[in-house]
């Protein structure tokens, strides 16, 4: 396959780099088998688990090891696909697709709102699964699996709704008429911070609207998507349907090909932009579609008038939250220079009262996991080191924990130019650049700068200010925020964001038009042949 997509597979980030010491080599190691650990098997895991489903479940490629970022130990194996499954796949896919499309789209609905129901019944063990694969906190896996269930109730309603429209003809008794039809198969390649919900987003729609779901998801969390498949299966063979969901975990080249096959009408990507930039490329050389949900760099702003204390709640989950690695996390946040240095000491003050609430994910005291990988932790030391050499100041933070697991200090860093190389890139890391600016105008020039465009929010109690945020002169970010926090999107509206965030939507709003493609449809019902535009082409 092609050089250029060789980190497809790879999503945002590396494989994990966790040196194992002799006492977790052992299979009897493994967390799935210790009793703390029994959600693992209501959610139907095993030690050794087959990561390709087609209507039966199978993986002939190479074994995976799923580790629990919180002390590195492992927690279970899963057998990846090869490129001759993937392909096995793709056309099963398509030939569930050929049924399911001729499905009424208020019946699909009905298979959707049971594939939430479903979700509801493991949302428990599922939620922890995804904590302890990935790292967050316990209500915040609980949270990813309820964005599923969210998206589903959302697609229900979708079913019945959606529509095209009627539009008026300048002939005489002719309609023109708009329609939204199925593409095919969509390809959903995922990332590992969000392994459950991005998924949801992109499944929920597509099925909704007559398409099949091919899945890939992030070879660092192989668990969760074995587990959300699972339940989704459930749900088609109770029904007596063919696998319109389908799962094909895999290394690059299984990634290459998915990417590449012309079998696979729309490829929603998520992860980094280098890889972005790669697939989006690949697939609009076969005339495929693509959804891109890349990086973001977002910030956020406090204007002179904000309600600071608010301002300041939101930057500590904006930048802490998930321990820095959404994509929508606070990296910048631009403060009048008026409040500037209050806003650092009293933000660095509840900075300090999280230090007690560093630990495992699934500690119920938790507010701050660690990191997904060690590669995670390199590339916090390099942003720290880096940050130091072009004379920025540690004003918290910066230091790695040393305990099992991947740990790092949350991180406030000041004094840097706001175009510093640092600042301009994204650290999947809890670091945040404070910025100090002279006036609203000045903040969202500096807003604008960077090369992603996917959240950024305000505070600001000038309506003023506000409208001009929000206006042609505002954020050129595709999440506009006004008092509240960068990250946390509600599935009601549609994610994603502009530049080289990839300019894709998932989820709500009219988000659903791109797993669809559109028929404008001339209807002439006059009995009499009629050009458009007054041509006249009659030879008698």
């Amino acid at each position: 396959m092609l050089a250029h997509l060789r980190n497809i597979s790879k999503l945002a980030l590396p494989r994990r780099l966790v040196t194992q010491s002799a006492s977790y080599s052992s299979s009897s190691s493994f967390l799935i088998d210790q009793p703390e650990y029994s959600f693992l098997k209501e959610l139907g895991l095993e030690r050794d688990n087959p990561g390709v489903y087609s209507g039966q479940w199978q993986g002939r490629g190479p074994s995976v090891t799923s580790y629990d970022p919180g002390t590195g130990r492992p927690i279970a194996k899963v057998r990846q696909g090869n490129v001759q499954e993937l392909e096995q796949t793709i056309g099963l896919a398509m030939e569930a697709y050929k049924q399911w499309r001729q499905v009424p789209a208020p019946v699909r609905g009905e298979i959707v709102r049971q594939i939430g129901d479903e979700l509801r019944k493991y949302k428990e063990p599922l939620g922890k699964l995804v904590s302890l694969e990935v790292g967050k906190i316990y209500s915040e896996g609980q949270g990813e699996v309820q964005e599923f269930i969210d998206i589903c109730d959302y697609a229900v309603g979708l079913s019945r709704i959606y529509s095209g429209q009627l539009i008026n003809s300048e002939r005489a008794d002719h309609s023109i008429l708009e329609a939204w039809r199925p593409l095919g198969v969509v390809g959903v390649i995922s990332a590992y911070n969000f392994p459950n919900a991005v998924f949801g987003w992109n499944a929920a729609i597509a099925l909704t609207t007559g398409n099949s779901v091919l899945w890939k998801g992030a070879p660092s969390t192989p668990l969760v998507s074995v587990a959300t498949t699972k339940i989704v299966a459930e749900v088609l063979r109770r029904n007596n349907l063919p696998p319109v969901v389908t799962l094909c975990q895999g290394g690059t080249d299984v990634g290459q090909t998915l990417v590449a096959d012309k079998r696979v009408n729309l490829v929603s990507f998520t992860g980094s932009c280098q890889t972005g930039r790669d697939v989006g490329v690949e697939v609009q050389r076969r005339f495929g579609k693509v959804i891109l949900e890349l990086g973001g760099n977002n910030a956020l702003i406090i204007d002179e008038s904000a309600n600071v204390k608010m301002a300041l709640d939101a930057a500590l989950f904006g930048c802490i939250g998930t321990s820095g690695q959404r994509c929508t996390t606070t990296r910048r946040i631009i403060v009048h220079e008026k409040l500037h240095d209050q806003f650092v000491k009293v933000l660095v003050g509840k900075y300090k009262q999280l230090i007690p609430k560093i630990g495992h994910q699934l500690e119920a005291q938790t507010l701050v996991g660690p990191v997904h990988t060690q590669q995670n932790v390199e590339n916090y030391k390099v942003a720290i080191a880096e940050a130091k050499s072009l004379g920025g100041t540690v004003a918290f933070g910066g230091n790695v924990i040393q305990r099992d697991g991947f740990y790092v200090e949350p991180t406030v860093i000041t004094g840097l130019p706001h175009d510093a190389s640092v600042v301009h890139r994204e650290t999947f890391a809890p670091i945040v650049y404070i910025l100090k600016a002279k006036n609203v105008d000045q903040a969202i020039e500096w807003n604008n700068e960077v090369e992603q465009g996917l959240s950024s929010a305000i505070f600001t109690e000038n309506i003023g200010q506000a409208f001009k945020w929000i206006g042609a002169k505002g954020s050129d970010c595709g999440i506009v925020n006004i008092n509240t926090t960068t990250n946390g999107a509600e599935i009601g509206g549609a994610f994603g964001g502009e530049k080289a965030t990839g300019g894709g939507r998932e989820s709500g709003s009219d988000a659903w038009k791109q797993y669809c493609k559109r028929a404008t449809i001339t209807v002439n019902h006059s009995g009499e042949l009629a050009c458009a535009q007054g041509v006249v082409f009659n030879v008698e």
